[in-house]
């Protein structure tokens, strides 16, 4: 590898803001924010809206409203059957 042309990698938490689930994992990105960790260690935080414990593919909770297909809901949008 090439010195100093690779970005620093190092540990960071990243903050799942719709379910407020955290996780500490390796990363290249970088953030002005900070939080401590639970070891006491005080690490960057990256903002995420969505990630494995939110995402409906690993929570099982599919949306509703995405029920029948495109025709069903054509017909329903103009009351025909």
């Amino acid at each position: 590898m090439q010195k100093d042309i690779h970005p620093e990698y190092r540990k960071v938490v990243f903050l799942d803001t719709s379910s407020d689930y955290k996780f500490l994992t390796g990363s290249t990105l970088n953030s002005q924010e900070t939080i401590e960790w639970e070891d006491g260690n005080t690490y960057p935080l990256i903002r995420v809206e969505i990630s494995s414990e939110s995402h409906p593919f690993y929570t099982g909770k599919q949306k509703a409203d995405k029920v029948g297909g495109r025709v069903d809901r054509f017909k329903k949008k103009y009351n025909m059957k």
